[in-house]
């Protein structure tokens, strides 16, 4: 078609804007995979921007965010004037006259570099579709990558031919905008706004002019001009943008002398944010929302999503307050225990070599035996030789010289934590805290953990008696119990102790039992109803954890976690319906459309009376004689008539401890223990639920009462909505002996040899008086008047000062 154009020069420029065309056309279109992707005009005018998403409070509380390229987008009004001029006059001064391609910059920058000074030539629009749509990556290089010089011409040509396009569908301010929202600023700092923040601790409409010059001097090496590592040169680089912005006359000389002689004043800032590997709670959102992203096609780091998490942040900072203060007591005190010696024992109290088995699973252990198969000292240097390390510690991470074998021991001795707070009422969770420090301690000790319940599972019979007809004020005889089952065909008997390994013999109702955690009734009312009961109940309720059902059950030495635990006692709370809980509130794109609204699911498994007489028995554990919660009485909770339900726990060993808490409002469960189960607290007295875990809830609760502004008031628990059929009024009554005070699991195990005790005499013979007087009365009757709260404090205070007394004579006599 072109020898129809006579004149030979015109053909050839034809031939050559056609052979232009085609090959651009080829570019476009990526002809036989030669070019790589190159932006649509879809692309164009949907551009995407790798935007973190936000996390926030469900009081509006920024607290983290989850990012590949930590970014947050502003508007072009929300940018200081300051910027504009900065950039333009540094980066592209003829910005708001070019077509996208600046040519006489283009061809100053050519002779520039042919005489030896390099200097680029590219304007704010072409770096804009450089770093939008990634034209330089291997995605959009093609089979032309692999001829060198052709990979850069043809680059250069998809960045000139996207500016293009930009310039034609968007406005110079837009174009500016977008560059500043995608330009990386260093430290993994993208975008204006959060360069602001970080380096200067302000939001982008504030920035000074010498603010603003240092920021955009940054974007010819972030890392060169970097102002926290290279503060020279950064000052150095600076000056040059402020030389720039007076040449082209957006500030006077007298204004460049005096912002040149301005300090750089940097003022670090945060946004609280990381991604989802610094705290517990994001990282439980993460795992939370992961299902939730592959069904609806989000990636919750690049599509900018704002999810507003059901957590409190006034009652999460209480928890996170609670818990140090708490974990810093029981830390200490586990170290005074067991000083200079191993903690780490089994169950019959032989030491367990630990460190020896950890390193032996390490990978690296594996990798180092064949590597030095009959040469073992190599592989024991190589785990105690001594290197520099960062430590937790609770006075703050401390340096320091360790080996792989001293951090072993290290950690293996740290105690940790799991807490969580749930409104059962609409399933909002409101406290999560996953242990004592996310950088050291990844293990979330709320869902991911599980740990034996111990006697924080006891309810769970006692709701299987009420499902089979039994009332609070049945009675039980505290005694010597021997239950027979069958294992592998084989008839076995099991015979549990109490915590102290005494028995009373006295009669006992069940709310009294539960109060007291004693082992010997709750076994028998476990014998009675049925074990298989139990467990299910339990699920019904909400432990989805597989439960071995066998006798000892209800004593708690199946694994469970926080949550289930939590789940599940907020059953009772919440009328007998179940929820399950909810971590995540809602999901709202960028504009604060919302796209998803989260709602528990609910289910009811209990009735009404039953979950009432539930929380009664709860309180058993502060209002029983001798129950096992009320070391309470030691912080402020007891204002305005309020009551407080809760069931303490303590497994074998003093391996863990939990406590269980119940308000009119709120559920929380709290465990607490050591990653490694070898180590533990060999006593009651200092591991047992109610001295570590019980105090966390107790701090957190006084906390949250003291500070109104939360919402959540002291107060007593609601009262029964239907008639309640069964008996509940039976006063225990109190004596001046109590043997089951302490709560453990600590003789909870199939495999305990039976051993007889006897009863105590006196007791025996009270026991036997009253059978013979009248067998058929009940506790109520034979009850003398019960002791008020002050009265039997003053009562154990004088037992106590005796018992010291007579110990003193005894030492004085040896």
């Amino acid at each position: 078609m072109f020898r129809e154009i006579h004149n030979k020069y015109l053909r050839y420029l034809c031939v050559f804007i056609f052979c232009i065309i085609i090959f651009f056309c080829a570019l476009q279109v990526n002809f036989l995979w030669l070019f790589g992707y190159s932006p649509s005009n879809r692309d164009i005018h949907m551009p995407t921007l790798r935007v973190g998403s936000e996390l926030y409070t469900s009081d509006g509380k920024l607290i983290g965010r989850y990012y590949k390229e930590n970014r947050t987008p502003v508007d072009f009004k929300q940018i200081s004037p300051s910027v504009i001029n900065a950039l333009v006059a540094t980066e592209d001064a003829r910005f708001y006259s070019h077509m996208g391609i600046d040519f006489r910059s283009l061809l100053s920058s050519g002779i520039s570099t042919a005489t030896g000074d390099k200097r680029g030539g590219s304007t704010i629009t072409q770096q804009l579709a450089k770093n939008l749509y990634r034209t330089r990556y291997n995605k959009s290089q093609g089979l032309i990558k692999y001829v060198p010089v052709a990979r850069t011409i043809v680059s250069k040509l998809k960045e000139w031919m996207t500016a293009v396009k930009l310039e034609s569908n968007y406005s110079k301010n837009e174009i500016i905008t977008m560059y500043l929202n995608t330009v990386s600023f260093g430290n993994n700092t993208y975008g204006i706004k959060t360069a602001a923040r970080i380096y200067f601790d302000r939001e982008t409409d504030s920035l000074s002019v010498p603010e603003s010059a240092l920021l955009v001097g940054m974007l010819k090496g972030t890392t060169t001009y970097n102002p926290i590592r290279n503060p020279e040169r950064a000052l150095e680089r600076r000056n040059v943008a402020l030389s720039q912005m007076s040449k082209y006359g957006y500030i006077s000389s007298a204004e460049m002398i005096t912002y040149k002689n301005t300090p750089l004043n940097l003022r670090e800032g945060r946004v609280d944010e990381g991604s989802d590997g610094d705290s517990y709670l994001r990282a439980a959102v993460s795992r939370y929302l992961e299902k939730w992203c592959e069904k609806n096609g989000y990636d919750l780091y690049t599509d900018g999503l704002k999810i507003y998490t059901t957590i409190d942040s006034k009652l999460q900072k209480y928890a996170e307050e609670a818990v140090a203060e708490q974990m810093k007591i029981i830390q200490k005190r586990f170290y005074n225990v067991w000083g200079n010696e191993d903690p780490w024992q089994d169950s019959e109290r032989k030491k367990v070599d630990y460190p020896d088995r950890a390193m032996r699973n390490l990978p690296v252990y594996a990798m180092l035996k064949k590597k030095y198969p009959n040469d073992p000292d190599s592989v024991t240097a190589y785990f105690n030789k001594k290197k520099k390390m960062k430590i937790f510690s609770w006075k703050g991470d401390r340096d320091t010289l360790f080996s792989t074998m001293d951090s072993i021991r290290y950690y293996g001795k740290i105690m940790n934590t799991g807490m969580m707070t749930l409104d059962p009422f609409n399933g909002k969770i409101k406290v999560w805290v996953g242990g004592i420090d996310h950088k050291f301690f990844k293990y979330d000790h709320v869902n991911q953990a599980k740990r034996q319940a111990g006697s924080t599972f006891k309810p769970f019979a006692y709701l299987a008696a009420f499902e089979s007809g039994m009332s609070p004020c049945d009675t039980f005889t505290d005694k010597p119990v021997r239950i027979k089952y069958e294992e592998n065909g084989k008839t076995e008997y099991w015979e549990p102790r109490n915590a102290d390994w005494n028995t009373t013999y006295r009669e006992m109702s069940l709310r009294a039992a539960m109060g007291k955690s004693v082992n010997t009734v709750t076994a028998q009312v476990t014998e009675k109803v049925g074990w298989d009961n139990v467990v299910k109940w339990a699920h019904e309720c909400g432990i989805d954890s597989h439960l071995q059902s066998v006798p000892s059950v209800s004593l708690g030495p199946n694994d469970v976690s926080v949550f289930e635990m939590v789940r599940a006692y907020g059953t009772f709370l919440n009328q007998g319906v179940r929820t399950d809980p909810i971590l995540v509130e809602k999901v709202t794109d960028q504009d604060d459309n919302v796209i998803e609204d989260f709602v528990a699911k609910t289910k009811r498994v209990l009735s009404e009376e039953i979950a009432w007489l539930m929380l009664y028995m709860f309180r058993g554990g502060m209002e029983e004689p001798g129950g096992t919660s009320r070391a309470l009485w030691e912080w402020d909770l007891w204002k305005k008539n309020n009551q407080i339900g809760g069931k303490t726990g303590t497994s074998s060993d003093y391996v863990d401890a939990w406590y269980m808490g119940i308000t009119k409002d709120l559920v929380t469960g709290v465990w607490v223990g050591c990653d490694e189960r070898s180590a533990h607290f060999n006593n009651g007295e200092t591991g047992e639920g109610s001295r570590t875990a019980l105090p966390i809830f107790a701090k957190f609760m006084e906390k949250v009462y003291h500070d109104e502004s939360t919402g959540y008031t002291y107060g007593p628990f609601p009262k029964a909505t239907v008639p309640i059929t069964r008996s509940i009024n039976c006063p225990t009554p109190v004596y001046v002996a109590d043997t089951t005070e302490t709560d453990s699991l600590a003789t909870d195990s199939l495999a305990i040899d039976s051993t007889d005790v006897s009863p105590q005499p006196v007791i025996q013979e009270e026991v036997k008086k009253a059978e013979e007087k009248k067998p058929a009365e009940t506790p109520k009757q034979l009850a003398p008047a019960p002791l008020t709260r002050k009265e039997e404090r003053e009562l154990r205070r004088k037992q106590k000062q005796e018992e010291k007394e007579r110990k003193k004579k005894e030492n004085n006599t040896k």
